[in-house]
């Protein structure tokens, strides 16, 4: 959260942003990062800047897989942990979304 803090407060700066009152992020599901707590630490470390009070808005992304051997994407069954390829069976995964932490937009005035 520091380092989304750090972007959206440069951007804020970089475009005379009096104030923040929003931040749109995608968080891949398997980032471990919980939407709750993300905006509890945001509070926290935001305090007395042009970012205090803003509300995180969080869009979750899927997490996607894409089979090495056969190219058949799918996604990710985080409830079973299943692996594999639903077609080919094949163990050979590629981890293609899931992980983000990103911003997609911040609301400024």
């Amino acid at each position: 959260m520091s380092s989304i803090l750090d972007i959206i407060l440069e951007y804020a700066r970089n475009n005379n942003a009096k104030r923040i009152t929003g931040v749109n992020l995608r968080i891949g599901v398997l980032s471990d990062v919980i939407p709750d707590w993300a905006q509890n630490y945001f509070d926290m470390l935001s305090k007395d800047t042009v970012a205090d009070g803003a509300k995180l808005n969080i869009e979750r992304v899927e997490a996607r897989v894409k089979c090495r051997e056969c190219g058949h994407e799918q996604v990710f069954d985080r409830d079973t942990w299943k692996f594999y390829c639903e077609k080919c069976q094949s163990g050979n995964m590629e981890l293609l979304s899931g992980r983000e932490l990103t911003v997609s937009s911040i609301e400024i005035e």
